[in-house]
This record gives structure tokens, C-alpha cells and sequence, in this order.
């Protein structure tokens, strides 16, 4: 099994990438700490999955104590941390920028932008040397899209995120990349779609095939298929793999 013994953390762990990742790291021999800031979104995960590896924290990405307490949980249940999932997000309001609320945007930067930060601080001290961090960003960070300027923002942020990260852990052979998906099947992207299509007063199904029509592959991405890349980044299989960005994207062009 290709994480047989390591130790992970996922934040976001009770979303759909989150839940379908710790499931592949669990088939791969992981033990997996999931952190959330839903409890009980958190209980039905732990009930999904329904292992003795697997372990659950309710906590506030952007809160630096509720950072540090799931990072010495980890510790304490399974040992160093090997992996580390940074992936808690929020997308916030789709709109034009000089309608967008000045505390939405403060918010999606807190959570998307301070919360991966706190995470990379508190976390990557209690990692063991060649261990693997790997950031979830989106196409939304590398590419321009209207109305959802504090979501394009944060993905573009954690990028600098991840490559001056890259640098510094070099030393450790800590790896660190981010993760670029086109809209991924789940909840975030329903609610992605009602907001494009109150901002272009469309139906949703018709915004529904526009959005899935800049995907040239012709569909959203599933879950478990961002949990396959993201398991080969946590993999020894990635050992030279760092400060790069990796598209999962179906050659996505946006919108």
C-alpha cells in the first residue's frame, strides 16, 4: 500500500474532497486525522468511514489555538504527521466586484488564505523530514473569471502560499505543491451555479451547461478523482515533486 504507517491531516475533511480523500488514504494504509468546522458533518464522515485509523477534530481553520490543538492531535493519536491535506475553503458571494460585500470578502480570505497559512505554521513543525503538503487551490488560481473575485484572490494567494513554503522546507525534503481543480460534483459548485446565474440572469440548468461546456472534457470533476492525484502527491511516488502547481482540470479554460 503506497501510505502504509503515515500519519495525515485533512482539513476539510467532512467535504466531498476531503471525505473522498481520507477514504483513498485509508485504502492506502494512512492513518488520517480529519478536521472540520461542521460537527456534524464530521459525525457522518467518521460513520462512512468507519475505521479504527481514522480520527476526528471540530475545528476553525482560522482560529491559531484550534490550528495548534488538531496538529497536537495528530500527534498525540497516530505520531508525526507524514501528510498534510491542506484544503478547507469557502467560495462566498458570486457577484460583480463593485457590489461585493467588503465582509464576504474579508471572510473568503480568512478562511482561504489565513486559514492555509495557520495550517502550514502549525503544522509542518510537527511533520517528519519528506513528508508531503499539499494545498488546494483551483483553476480559479491561476486563471481570471468574473463574479467571484474574493474566491479568484485567495486561490491566487495560497500559490505564494505553497512556492515560498517550497523553499523553506526544502531542507526537510518537505514537499509542497498545490492542487488546481476545475469545478468539482458537490455541493460548492450548486452553489456556483445559482450565484452565475442570478449575476447573468440565466436558468441554472443553462448555467450548468455553459460551466461544464468550458471543461473540454465536457463534465465536472468527481471527487475521487482529485483524491487519486492528491494521494500520488502524498506518495514517495511525488519525492521530487515540489513547488508545482497540478492542474486536475479536464483542460478547463473557465468562463
Amino acid at each position: 500500500m503506497r501510505l502504509d504507517g503515515k500519519t495525515a491531516v485533512i482539513t476539510g475533511g467532512a467535504g466531498v474532497i476531503g471525505l473522498a480523500t481520507a477514504r483513498r488514504f485509508l485504502d492506502e494504509g494512512a492513518q488520517v486525522l480529519i478536521v472540520d468546522n461542521d460537527s456534524g458533518k464530521l459525525d457522518r464522515a467518521m460513520a462512512e468511514l468507519a475505521s479504527a485509523r481514522v480520527a476526528a477534530v471540530t475545528a476553525d481553520v482560522t482560529d491559531a489555538a484550534a490550528v495548534a490543538r488538531y496538529a497536537d492531535e495528530a500527534v498525540a493519536r497516530f505520531g508525526a504527521i507524514d501528510i498534510f491535506f491542506n484544503n478547507a475553503a469557502i467560495l462566498g458571494p458570486v457577484g460583480r466586484i463593485e457590489a461585493f460585500p467588503d465582509d464576504a470578502f474579508e471572510q473568503v480570505m480568512r478562511v482561504n488564505v489565513f486559514g492555509v497559512f495557520l495550517g502550514m505554521k502549525h503544522v509542518t513543525p510537527k511533520m517528519r523530514d519528506g513528508g508531503s503538503v499539499i494545498i488546494t487551490s483551483s483553476v480559479a488560481g491561476v486563471r481570471g473569471a468574473p463574479f467571484f473575485v474574493a474566491y479568484n484572490a485567495s486561490k491566487h494567494a495560497v500559490v505564494g502560499i505553497m512556492r515560498t513554503a517550497a523553499s523553506e522546507l526544502a531542507p526537510r525534503r518537505i514537499r509542497v505543491n498545490t492542487i488546481h481543480p476545475a469545478g468539482v460534483d458537490g455541493d460548492m459548485v450548486r452553489d456556483l451555479e445559482q450565484g452565475v446565474a442570478r449575476a447573468t440572469n440565466q436558468a441554472v440548468d443553462a448555467t450548468r451547461d455553459y460551466l461544464t461546456s468550458r471543461v473540454p472534457f465536457g463534465r465536472y470533476v468527481q471527487p475521487d478523482e482529485i483524491a487519486q492525484t492528491v494521494t500520488f502527491l502524498a506518495s514517495d511516488e511525488s519525492r521530487m515533486i515540489s513547488g508545482t502547481v497540478v492542474s486536475i482540470d479536464g483542460g478547463s479554460v473557465m468562463y
